[in-house]
């Protein structure tokens, strides 16, 4: 919910952030051309006209088709924020970052204008600004797992594609790049704890619990009769259980069958039942009779919770992302790819 952590079934405010302007987007385009002008980013007509409404109208939706293909499709990948945070949390950075890159706008035709000499009278429309600024926690938070590789130099992750899109965003318009640097110095300052921006820009809990009484109910999934409703929060268990869903499984099982195949490929595979102990077995009989005597075993490496939290996740449990992390020495990326594999 909005005034929760939000289960992993509900992502209602990144799905009415993709249906709502995609159809106005497409009417626009499609039905009533007229209205378009509302609409557009007329920076022009806010500083000298003080239209400054247009800082809300032209800033909310696209009236390029393609700008709205690929920001839908991005805020479908960023939907795990939600997921993971909450949905008053991730409606606060969107605030935020929707606030705070308006005025990085103007800042940045400003500069423009007075070092290169070029006058920007209108910006491509569109909710870009925050969508941008979802690149800066996408970048930091989630685990890259190498899923192929391109003529031997070239990986292939689980962000390849996320990226592309981000690319093919980019590319879009002229002075989008403008919106695009705004939207990524937005994310950074609200993610910064030294500025504390988040507890300035932030969405009240009254607010929240209005759009949970409207949009909640239109946009959530519904949940799965065979799971029990509970609390948020009441254990790691059900924590972990809430922030997954089918679809993050099923991407997560063909990443793993694609690195069995490249590896089978290759020949030569390591062998990583002999660099760590196999996790899925350490209850079995066989196993535990087998184990170091207390003498011979190691002191454990220190791990770092923060890791443990993002494997955890992912869908491991604390006590394989334990083990993965100490056998890998705290390195993520090897850990991960462990999991996957056993």
């Amino acid at each position: 919910t909005f005034t929760a952590g939000g289960s992993s079934n509900k992502a209602p405010l990144s799905k009415s952030l993709l249906l709502v302007p995609s159809a106005i987007s497409i009417l626009l385009t499609l039905l009533f051309q007229h209205y378009q002008k509302f609409f557009a980013y007329n920076l022009q007509a806010i500083k000298e006209d003080f239209q400054i409404w247009r800082l809300v109208c032209g800033r909310a939706i696209c009236l390029d088709l393609k700008d709205t293909f690929c920001s839908s499709l991005l805020i479908y990948n960023f939907r795990i924020f939600e997921r993971r945070y909450g949905s008053r949390k991730f409606s606060s950075f969107l605030l935020g970052a929707w606030m705070l890159s308006a005025l990085f706008d103007l800042l940045l035709v400003e500069i423009t204008q007075y070092v290169f000499g070029i006058t920007i009278s209108s910006l491509p429309s569109g909710f870009l600004g925050p969508v941008f600024a979802l690149f800066v926690p996408f970048y930091c938070s989630i685990p890259r797992v190498q899923v192929t590789q391109v003529l031997g130099h070239f990986s292939i992750t689980n962000k390849t594609l996320v990226y592309i899109l981000g690319l093919q965003l980019l590319t879009s318009g002229s002075y989008i790049w403008i919106l695009a640097l705004s939207g990524l110095i937005s994310g950074i300052c609200y993610n910064s704890s030294i500025l504390k921006v988040h507890r300035i820009l932030c969405v009240p809990s009254w607010v929240a619990k209005l759009f949970s009484w409207t949009l909640e109910p239109i946009f959530s999934s519904a949940e799965p009769t065979s799971e029990v409703r509970v609390g948020m929060g009441a254990t790691v268990d059900i924590q972990r259980q809430q922030r997954m869903e089918l679809l993050d499984r099923q991407i997560m099982m063909s990443q793993v069958a694609q690195m069995r195949r490249q590896r089978q490929q290759q020949g030569g595979m390591i062998n990583w039942n002999r660099l760590f102990p196999p996790l899925r077995h350490r209850q079995n009989a066989n196993y535990q009779d087998h184990r170091p005597s207390d003498q011979d075993t190691p002191p454990p490496t220190e791990v770092s919770e923060e890791q443990v939290a993002r494997l955890m996740e992912m869908g491991f449990s604390r006590g394989d992302a334990l083990e993965a992390l100490r056998a890998s020495n705290n390195d993520l990326n090897v850990a991960t790819n462990f999991l996957l594999q056993h």
